[in-house]
């Protein structure tokens, strides 16, 4: 008897040191995975933070009316806006960095020009068009600086290292001008409010963001009420027959084919097919309305199971017919399943770059779009072009924008639990 309890004892020793190995096993792979998450989110924030600022530089502009090519009006009169626009800024700008630098000879006039943006002298149009009684007056402005000025100050001033691509002329103007106060960094409005651009200091989100949201609303109004129509009808009134079967097969095989397939089927139906344009959000929508069905119906379905027989049961005997016990009863109570659904598959959406690759939102796009058949980019298309270009102030544009597109992600799933527990029910 003692060598059976013997034996009993060792065995439980075993198995619970195994379920401590295993319970230790998991608790690493949990810490490991959060290690890689904290990780990556502490690099994108470190590289993506410098975009939130930019370098602004000091210059005492005088809006000569002979270096801006118009006449002074008469009588005290303000020019007027068409004049003002057709002024030569640059002319006036170029005047006022060489004054303010006291250069003379060609090569350094054209180092020195090159610490400010090129975006410089539209600043200064647009403040003469917002200010027209300033024609012919003196006016100290903070204008935008070039990426590399700005790259410098962020990451080699305070270093002492020296900037190769700035150059020990420029690298003297910029310190003298940072001494004097001149040269400032400030809150980067323009990434915000701006479209793309080739300069780095120029570039904004804008236009991905305004291209993200046009295409996600086309997804959004007809994945959700297709995706639940379907749901309904497979669960609710079709009939169980292989045809069913085969149906709901192929909808389970869809959510696993990759989205650059999808991408494929919107260039074969809508452009090549129907004639769509390339490069707008209405059939981007549509693409990546193809691509989140499954995802929709899948869940819509597993929403509508969720929901007790017994609903269903004493909406019958109470007399209701079957199109009243679904859309009175199943329906509402299995609403939040759905919309748990429908805020995955327009997560799965937003992130998606390859199938919008494929039918041209992958262009370079100035302008911000305001229609649904406006040419657009979108947020993660406007990641991947961004990553892949030379400059370095770049970098921090790409990881600004990861940014701002991980904090639409939180805020959306955020919305749907907060909407899942607000309209849960519980048996």
């Amino acid at each position: 008897m003692t060598n059976t309890n013997n034996v009993v004892a060792n065995n439980l020793k075993k198995r619970y040191r195994k379920e401590k190995i295993f319970a230790g096993f998991g608790l690493l792979s949990v810490a490991f995975a959060a290690f890689c998450l904290l990780f990556l989110l502490i690099d994108i924030t470190g590289k993506g933070i410098g975009a939130l600022t930019t370098t602004t530089i000091a210059l005492e502009v005088t809006f000569d009316p002979d270096y801006l090519g118009i006449e002074m009006p008469l009588d005290g009169k303000l020019a007027s806006q068409a004049l003002l626009r057709s002024g030569d800024y640059l002319a006036v700008l170029r005047s006022a960095i060489y004054q303010r630098l006291e250069v003379s000879k060609r090569k350094d006039r054209r180092a020195a020009a090159s610490l400010w943006s090129i975006g410089a002298e539209y600043e200064l149009r647009d403040y003469l068009l917002e200010n027209p009684q300033q024609l012919g007056q003196t006016v100290a402005l903070p204008l935008l600086a070039d990426d590399e000025v700005d790259t410098y100050l962020k990451h080699y001033y305070d270093t002492g290292e020296v900037y190769g691509r700035v150059g020990e002329q420029r690298q003297s103007w910029i310190d003298q001008l940072k001494v004097s106060g001149e040269a400032k960094t400030v809150f980067n409005q323009r990434f915000f409010t701006n479209g793309d651009s080739r300069e780095p200091e120029l570039a904004g989100i804008r236009g991905a963001l305004m291209g993200s949201a046009l295409t996600l609303v086309i997804t959004l109004f007809l994945s959700f009420p297709i995706g639940v129509a379907a749901a309904l009808y497979l669960e609710e009134f079709a009939p169980k027959n292989r045809w069913t079967a085969m149906l709901e097969i192929n909808i389970n095989n869809l959510a696993a084919v990759p989205s650059i397939v999808f991408g494929l089927l919107g260039v074969a139906v809508f452009i090549a097919f129907f004639n769509m344009p390339r490069s707008i959000p209405l059939v981007g929508g549509l693409v990546l309305t193809l691509m989140t069905l499954p995802t929709v119906i899948i869940a819509s379905r597993a929403a509508i199971k969720s929901v007790p027989p017994s609903i269903r049961e004493a909406a019958l005997g109470m007399g209701a017919s079957k199109t009243q016990v679904v859309m009175h009863h199943v329906l509402p109570l299995a609403m939040p399943g759905m919309l748990t659904g429908l805020v995955l598959g327009m997560a799965q959406a937003l992130g998606e770059t390859a199938p919008l690759l494929m039918i041209g939102m992958v262009a370079f796009i100035v302008d911000i779009p305001q229609t649904f058949t406006d040419p657009a980019a979108v947020l993660p298309v406007q990641i991947f072009l961004w990553a892949d270009s030379p400059e370095r102030a770049f970098t921090e544009r790409t990881s600004g924008a990861i940014i701002v597109l991980l904090v639409v992600l939180v805020v959306m799933n955020a919305f749907g639990v907060w909407a899942r527990r607000k309209l849960e029910r519980r048996w």
